[in-house]
């Protein structure tokens, strides 16, 4: 008897627990906030706190990290993440993807840290450090340890890679929190884009991001569904040759979504990997030679394309000066803010594509990130 009273109390504290268990799963899922292209975070709303939650790009399923976001530094929070206390009054950024969040924040005074200063497009940003406002940090991949520690940021954001970086395990070791901003491995531009709700939560500005993202989306998607139905779709080829090896956007690439999205013919559209492609030479040929329109070449003139490798001229596009590069906005310097403002607005990216390749739809857009080759 004693032992048959044991099992069902066993039962019943089980089934309890596992009760339990569901109903906070239940509550956190209805405290979730709405995402509706990132997958690489969540943010849960929680009465006393926020609760940020990265996603392992690398390991399905796994976590990469979990921040707690208090008004109070005294609230209490699990014990499985990282408390930060908001809103943040100063921030430091290791990448210029970064930056155009911020702007768009309005945000770009709370900047005290930057690295690689000589590859900010952002004029904001260039005039602040220029007065000694920013201090610079160093290498993006070898941030400069003392001089961050002693900025002492109240943040510092970074790219996250896949692999441990022992700079930033001392500058963690020193106190300085460290803010993971994994953009860059969405597969969607919108996805991309949506990264504006995470980095607001820490300023306290998750209506305003709300409002600026879904205006950026209204505008994406709203001229998408004007280029994807087009009957004509010119074919068009993507990326340089480098040493002779040519790189072009994988299928699952978000350069591949942009043509889709902008009514293109890509050969390599329905390829299932991400990433670049590999190419020699002769492939691209085989391949492309015929096409339309060459995007996103990383040269500056026609000229200059052709004196690299005279095989450049066998290619339709360059026959008939259709080709094009992302580099309206570079610098001297170099920085363009084609790698800065674009992952933020890629309303604005999508618009010079279908503006290049059905200037019907367009017809009054003046392109803004990309220039044709002269």
């Amino acid at each position: 008897m004693k032992k048959i009273s044991f099992i069902l109390f066993t039962v019943l504290l089980f089934a309890g627990c596992t009760q339990k268990e569901k109903q906070n799963q239940n509550e956190k899922k209805e405290n979730l906030q709405e995402l509706s292209y990132a997958v690489g975070f969540s943010i849960t709303n929680h009465d006393e706190y926020k609760e940020i939650t990265l996603y392992n790009p690398w390991e399905n399923g796994e976590i990469f990290a979990n921040y707690y976001l208090v008004k109070d530094e005294n609230t209490e929070v699990p014990a499985d993440g990282l408390k930060v206390k908001i809103p943040l009054e100063n921030i430091a950024t290791t990448a210029v993807t970064q930056l155009e969040f911020l702007s768009l924040l309005s945000e770009i005074e709370s900047i005290n840290g930057i690295c690689n200063p000589n590859l900010v497009y952002n004029a904001d940003v260039q005039n602040r450090f220029s007065k000694g406002e920013i201090s610079d940090l160093g290498d993006s991949f070898s941030i400069n340890v003392e001089r961050t520690i002693l900025l002492r940021p109240q943040a510092l954001m970074m790219s996250g890679h896949n692999q441990i970086d022992a700079n930033v395990e001392r500058i963690k070791q020193a106190g300085v929190p460290v803010i993971y901003n994994n953009e860059w491995m969405e597969t969607s531009l919108l996805g991309r884009a949506e990264w504006i709700k995470l980095v607001a939560v820490f300023f306290d500005k998750s209506e305003m991001a709300d409002s600026i993202f879904s205006e950026i989306e209204k505008n994406y998607n709203s001229m998408k569904e004007k280029a994807v139905h087009v009957i004509n779709k010119p074919k068009i080829m993507a990326g340089s040759n480098f040493r002779g090896t040519w790189y072009v956007p994988a299928g699952r690439n978000f350069m591949s979504q942009l043509f889709r999205d902008a009514g293109a013919d890509y050969f390599y559209a329905n390829d299932t990997t991400s990433g670049s492609l590999p190419l020699n030479v002769e492939l691209v040929l085989k391949n492309f030679s015929d096409t339309e329109f060459w995007l996103n070449c990383n040269f500056s003139t026609k000229n200059e394309l052709i004196k690299a490798d005279s095989k450049h001229a066998l290619f339709r596009a360059v026959k008939e000066d259709k080709v094009y590069n992302f580099n309206k906005r570079l610098l001297p310097s170099s920085a363009n803010d084609f790698w800065e403002s674009a992952v933020a607005r890629p309303d604005l990216l999508l618009a010079d594509v279908i503006a290049i390749l059905h200037p019907e739809i367009l017809p009054e857009h003046e392109l803004v990130y990309a220039a044709k080759l002269e």
